[in-house]
């Protein structure tokens, strides 16, 4: 076991140094700055595609916690250049907060204000201050959080509104859900709230910043995820009643190790906490058991969703597998169940095997149940270096507390 892990770790941190170096040959723009918006498989870019605050935020990040679980130098250059490009771009001098995307030259072109988008500009703030020590990226993500607070906290009902206009009125557009369904609150946009409040958390420990997170991991227990099941909830109404859901496998096995990371943050700041630490871990566990339904031993894959009327997606999605590899691991962390380790070491065989792109870098964005490669894209507004360099880090950070 032990000479396997040091290879699975030689891997994964040759995997990283890779992703990364892709994103500083591939992703800066030298006409229009910051980032292509879209590059293929063939890794020409498309000059005109519009630039997503998600995507550029998630650049953000990557290259801010490389930066700082490196030390490596070489990193600063782009999180630097993605910084600047929201500062000087995202961000709506008028009235605050990130807009969804510009155009390729950097004019507003969508300035929704999308919960998601504002949970992933705070994200990507937070780790910049974090690994720079940068004041000016602190004071706007203290911003950001307090604007999403202002604007978009249900203080009857708790969590958060899907989306809203440019002045924070009301919005009829809400991206990831159906706003004529009355889907107003979204597992996928709260679960990316609550991971941008950790990653502040950590760098500005304030105790408004835990009241919210509190306030999020219960209205997980109590609102997102099915105490019978032990899945998540899709799309709920402003009451939380449910509009719409579905099995999505990655998300479960991703919210299996992002809610106890919140919970031990909390916790190690304020013992108070404790208890709550030790329901979120057991209800992660559940989940863990639950998502393997998803987990097909044949190759190793994960599927993607069980939809309501019992079709079952197939594809193998590149996030997906990323979040799998991670969500075991930290399953067999709080376990011990050989079963756990064994299907993350499978998942990242199964990249290994299929996802990886040999000849022209970076993974694709995913392969069919037959293992035939799917999409165009390697950057796109959702195609980012978040998922699976996230995973590399979270692995090799997770296998050497196992030794």
């Amino acid at each position: 076991m032990n000479a396997d892990l040091k290879q699975l770790t030689a891997e994964l941190r040759q995997e990283h140094k890779d992703i990364l170096a892709y994103w500083q040959r591939y992703a800066p723009d030298p006409t229009n700055g910051g980032f292509y918006g879209r590059v293929n498989y063939q890794n020409q870019p498309d000059p005109k595609a519009d630039k997503g605050i998600v995507l550029n935020a998630r650049i953000l990040w990557t290259f801010s916690a490389a930066l700082r679980h490196t030390q490596h130098d070489d990193y600063r250059a782009v999180a630097d250049q993605a910084f600047q490009y929201i500062q000087k771009y995202f961000i709506d001098p008028q009235f605050g907060g990130v807009y969804w995307s510009v155009d390729n030259k950097g004019q507003p072109k969508y300035p929704l204000k999308h919960l998601y988008g504002q949970a992933f500009a705070l994200y990507g703030l937070s780790e910049y201050a974090h690994a720079t020590g940068s004041a000016p990226a602190l004071s706007l993500a203290k911003d950001q959080f307090q604007q999403m607070i202002k604007h978009a906290y249900d203080s009857k009902k708790g969590g958060f509104v899907e989306a809203l206009s440019r002045d924070w009125s009301p919005a009829t557009d809400y991206i990831i859900s159906k706003y004529d369904n009355q889907e107003s609150k979204t597992m996928n946009t709260h679960l990316h709230i609550l991971e941008a409040f950790t990653c502040l958390y950590r760098v500005w420990p304030d105790k408004s910043v835990a009241d919210q997170m509190r306030g999020m991991l219960r209205m997980f227990l109590d609102h997102i995820i099915d105490p019978k099941t032990y899945r998540m909830n899709l799309f709920m109404d402003n009451d939380w009643k449910i509009r719409r859901t579905a099995i999505s496998y990655g998300h479960d096995i991703e919210a299996s190790w992002l809610l106890p990371e919140a919970a031990d943050v909390l916790a190690a700041k304020n013992p108070a906490d404790k208890p709550m630490q030790k329901k979120v871990r057991d209800v992660a566990i559940k989940m863990a058991r639950a998502a393997t339904t998803g987990f097909d031993p044949s190759d190793g894959g994960m599927n993607y969703e069980l939809e309501p009327d019992g079709h079952l997606n197939k594809e193998r999605s590149w996030w997906v597998l990323a979040e799998a590899m991670v969500g075991f691991m930290n399953a067999y962390q709080l376990t011990h169940e050989k079963q756990f380790l064994d299907k993350s070491v499978s998942s990242w065989e199964f990249i290994k095997k299929y996802l990886l792109d040999l000849k022209n870098g970076e993974w694709y964005s995913g392969v069919s149940s037959d293992h035939k490669i799917l999409g165009n894209d390697k950057i796109s507004m959702w195609k980012c270096p978040y998922h699976n360099s996230r995973s590399c880090l979270e692995m090799l950070e997770r296998i050497e507390h196992l030794r």
